[in-house]
């Protein structure tokens, strides 16, 4: 019965490119053509019986979740691990530089190498200068950006 499915739904998508280009509109009924293979495709690969298998197991795991009182438990340990990591501040895929100024790093010999962006021989602003003047209303982000370190 699969397979009858399978095929119809391509042989219909076939039919809708076939229509598609007639009427002049030749790329969209290549990408009508590519869609009408799928069904048949995912039945000859056997990919139909694997989603069938999923879903049947999606459904039973669904059904023991609302009737197992194990299964509860199981949930409520998932939700108070994430409410741990998030009151303790962790923060997946932020690195944090410390010890070293933003922007420097350290050459072989030592001395800290020029910010990136910045040429070698390029002077660094002064501490009292204003580094974005010239970014106008900006300096309201430049502030909290200062204030949190950034």
């Amino acid at each position: 019965m699969t397979a009858i499915i399978c095929m119809a739904l391509s042989a219909l998508g076939v039919v809708i490119a076939v229509l598609t280009a007639s009427r002049g509109r030749m790329r969209a009924g290549l990408r009508w053509l590519a869609v009408a293979l799928v069904p048949t495709g995912l039945y000859l690969t056997g990919l139909v019986t694997v989603f069938r298998n999923i879903g049947t197991t999606l459904a039973n795991w669904a059904t023991h979740l609302v009737f197992d009182p194990k299964v509860w438990v199981g949930v409520a340990m998932l939700c108070g691990t994430v409410l741990i990591l998030l009151s303790t501040g962790v923060r997946f895929g932020r690195g944090r530089r410390r010890g070293k100024e933003q922007g420097q790093v350290p050459a072989k010999g030592g001395a800290p190498s020029a910010p990136p962006g910045r040429p070698a021989g390029a002077a660094l602003p002064a501490k009292g200068s204003a580094p974005t003047a010239d970014l106008g209303d900006f300096s309201d982000v430049e502030e909290i950006l200062k204030r949190r370190g950034i």
